[in-house]
């Protein structure tokens, strides 16, 4: 119902929640226990609902804020909301949602994906990575390849999880998408060793750089 107040989304969102999802995503450093899909569903009928998004996500509830950013209209949140929100979005999912369904979405998002990749927070750093990866895949113009790669081979091997997941992230695309640097980018990998004896599932791909560029490289050409 276009009515619904943020109690009753809440509560709505309670009944949803799953003890064993709850125990699975806890051990992903997430707080809450709601399925996904069933999530989407919720956001799928409230459809996009800009007063009612922003008083999800002034709950601080996971679940709540996940909903915010599908029900939300990107392009209504100013620089410093979003710098704010991002602040605030300890949970990984939460985190991982605002850039993937906010942020990119964002006029802002060329203001913010610098200062937060110069940003002291690792957290805050990741959230520049992981959005300058996304430009080496789609929009490379404009970017130093070659000082990312700099600053991947300096500071990767030691930094935080988050940061360090997000920088060989954008390690590998480089290595992926730009020929030309593919040799520097697994000959850093390969130096770095960053994820090297990650546990991988049967089937999936490793996180580990020179594995994970090689893999997509021969599935492009294969």
């Amino acid at each position: 119902m276009a009515g619904e107040t943020v109690d009753e989304v809440l509560a709505e969102l309670a009944a949803l929640d799953d003890p064993r999802a709850r125990e699975v995503n806890a051990r992903r450093g997430d707080d809450h226990g709601v399925n996904l899909s069933g999530l989407r569903a919720v956001a799928k009928r409230l459809g996009k609902r800009p007063p009612l998004a922003r008083e999800l996500w002034a709950t601080g509830d996971t679940a709540a804020r996940l909903l915010a950013t599908l029900v939300c209209r990107p392009k209504e949140y100013g620089r410093k909301e979003l710098d704010a929100m991002l602040r605030e979005a300890r949970a990984p999912k939460v985190h991982d949602w605002l850039l993937t369904h906010v942020v990119k979405k964002s006029p802002h998002v060329e203001e913010l994906r610098p200062a937060w990749l110069a940003d002291a927070d690792p957290v805050v750093a990741s959230a520049g990575w992981a959005l300058t990866t996304d430009r080496v895949a789609k929009r490379p113009e404009g970017l130093d390849l070659d000082g990312l790669l700099d600053t991947i081979e300096a500071e990767m091997k030691d930094a935080p999880d988050r940061l360090q997941w997000a920088m060989n992230h954008c390690l590998a695309q480089i290595g992926i998408e730009h020929p030309a640097l593919r040799p520097r980018a697994l000959a850093v990998g390969e130096r770095l060793a960053v994820l090297q004896d990650y546990p991988t599932p049967k089937g999936c791909t490793s996180p580990y750089a020179p594995v994970w560029i090689t893999e997509m490289v021969r599935r492009r050409e294969g």
